[in-house]
């Protein structure tokens, strides 16, 4: 039995303050510090990008600095939040630094550095009293076998408005891991409680399954062209979690679709999809 589900999604436009300093060196290069943190995600990707657009420069002829205690304060990466709150500092400090360099005759007439540091706090303060969140549509094909409840999900794809992308390529994998995660959460995890001791009886990747490459078919990800100025400067919103967002909604409604069998507790199991016939 062959089916197809499409679910919502939406996902909160967080950011939190944050702290950066931009140097210009004589010589035509830049450094930018901000303590954010690269978990993967392409943040200091996003951040030169960021930077080299504000000062409307090459990228090469900028470093990014970050991962260190000792560099500016800034948030955690969480909650879908890190280009957002740090790029907003990253944007703001490096336009504050190209309109000093404007001033006293652009970078070429420096004999000795110059810097600046910018803080997001009462940017963040001073905003509209306003809902942000980043938006998404995600469909997914499932195949059920007759005899077994065994599910297959050969192709998933999602169409996201999701602000401005910074970097599509890693946007990309993001949005596209995202769906593998809800497609784990839909079909494999699961915490299997000890009712004896109270604790949970798989701690471990025996016990508890995850989406492996063999159960990931094919995965579309598009962006809608957003520009939401009243997110943020920057007009970005997060991309990790709206990749989650959705995704098992999706596949529950297509197990409905296919067998006529709601189901409403994740993950779903081989005997949920069984039909009486």
């Amino acid at each position: 039995m062959i089916g197809s589900g499409v679910a919502s999604s939406t996902y909160p436009g967080y950011a939190s303050p944050a702290t950066a300093t931009a140097t210009a060196l004589p010589g035509g290069r830049f450094e930018v510090s901000i303590n954010a943190t690269d978990i993967g995600t392409g943040a200091r990707t996003a951040m030169l990008i960021l930077a080299a657009d504000a000062l409307q420069v090459d990228p090469e002829l900028v470093e990014i600095l970050i991962g260190d205690s000792d560099l500016p304060r800034a948030g955690v990466a969480g909650g879908s939040s890190g280009t957002t709150s740090w790029g907003w500092a990253v944007n703001k400090v490096c336009q504050e630094l190209a309109e000093s360099l404007l001033a006293v005759g652009g970078v070429d007439s420096l004999s000795v550095s110059m810097t600046v540091t910018a803080n997001t706090s009462a940017d963040l303060k001073a905003r509209e009293n306003l809902s942000r969140h980043a938006y998404g549509a995600q469909f997914v094909e499932v195949w059920v076998d007759m005899d077994t409840g065994e599910l297959r999900v050969p192709r998933m794809v999602g169409v996201f408005a999701a602000g401005r992308i910074v970097n599509p390529r890693t946007a990309r994998a993001q949005l596209s891991g995202g769906m593998t995660m809800g497609l784990s959460m839909a079909l494999h995890e699961e915490g299997v409680m000890d009712g004896e001791f109270g604790d949970y009886g798989n701690h471990d990747f025996a016990g508890y399954h995850i989406a492996s490459c063999a159960d990931v078919g094919s995965i579309e990800v598009e962006f809608l062209d957003e520009r939401d100025t009243r997110i943020n400067p920057l007009g970005t919103k997060g991309i990790g979690e709206i990749g989650i967002v959705g995704t098992a909604a999706a596949v529950a409604n297509a197990v409905y679709h296919a067998t006529g069998v709601r189901v409403r507790d994740l993950p779903i199991h081989l005997e949920d999809t069984l039909v009486v016939r």
